[in-house]
């Protein structure tokens, strides 16, 4: 079904930009990802602005690369995992965290509209904890099929990877067939992350969206599974 409020994903800018202006309300937001679409603001005092970049960055849910220093910090009692416990801390820490000193596009306006997400259960955290603190995090919008990954942050040396690895974990065990993380770095890319074009991209999440997976459940309640 076409967009009710964005124009066509494929008529975005070279850029990617797809639209200026709109709402951070619940209803622009879910046709917005349903449709290849996300917000990414470059500041608080001007309109939003709404992007579907071409190649697009997704994370194939079976192509994950775990370090073996990783793997033996996750199978250790060093770190643990839940789900959807602290899901403010993580959005707060995802703005304020390493190399966000000089600004983030995680507006308070932003912040705001995923918690309201996250109150209706669309946004989901997954939170790693070391020693009673939170030591990483990743937050992302649950359509369907479709995880589309906004940000993550670290406290602790692989915290932020931790918290991926077992965000796919949980996504591979919930009938998830997409994740989303937008745009590739190089740090994503060391972990599996790879481009596609948006043809490519839009073409896998018009079936991701309609899969009947569910975030749900916790993520303790996956491990003792």
């Amino acid at each position: 079904m076409p967009s009710r409020y964005f124009p066509p994903a494929q008529r975005a800018s070279p850029e990617g930009l797809v639209a200026i202006g709109g709402r951070l309300s619940t209803n622009w937001l879910l046709d917005a990802y349903r449709h290849g679409i996300f917000p990414w603001p470059s500041n608080s005092y001007e309109p939003m602005l709404w992007w579907s970049p071409d190649p697009r960055a997704i994370l194939p849910l079976d192509r994950m690369y775990v370090s073996r220093r990783l793997e033996r910090r996750l199978r250790s009692e060093e770190f643990q995992a839940t789900c959807d416990t602290a899901f403010a801390e993580v959005i707060s820490a995802c703005a304020t965290g390493p190399g966000r000193e000089g600004g983030t596009w995680i507006t308070p306006e932003m912040v705001a509209a995923y918690t309201e997400l996250h109150r209706l259960g669309h946004a989901h955290s997954v939170e790693i904890w070391r020693e009673g603190r939170l030591a990483g995090g990743v937050y992302g919008i649950a359509i369907g099929g479709l995880f589309a990954a906004e940000s993550m942050f670290y406290r602790s040396r692989d915290g932020s990877k931790a918290a991926l690895a077992r965000l796919v974990g949980h996504l591979r065990a919930r009938g998830f067939a997409l994740l989303d993380v937008q745009q590739a770095t190089g740090h994503t890319e060391s972990l599996g992350v790879v481009e596609i074009t948006r043809k490519a991209y839009l073409k896998r999440l018009e079936v991701a969206v309609e899969l009947p997976a569910e975030f749900g459940g916790t993520l303790e309640e996956w491990e003792r599974s």
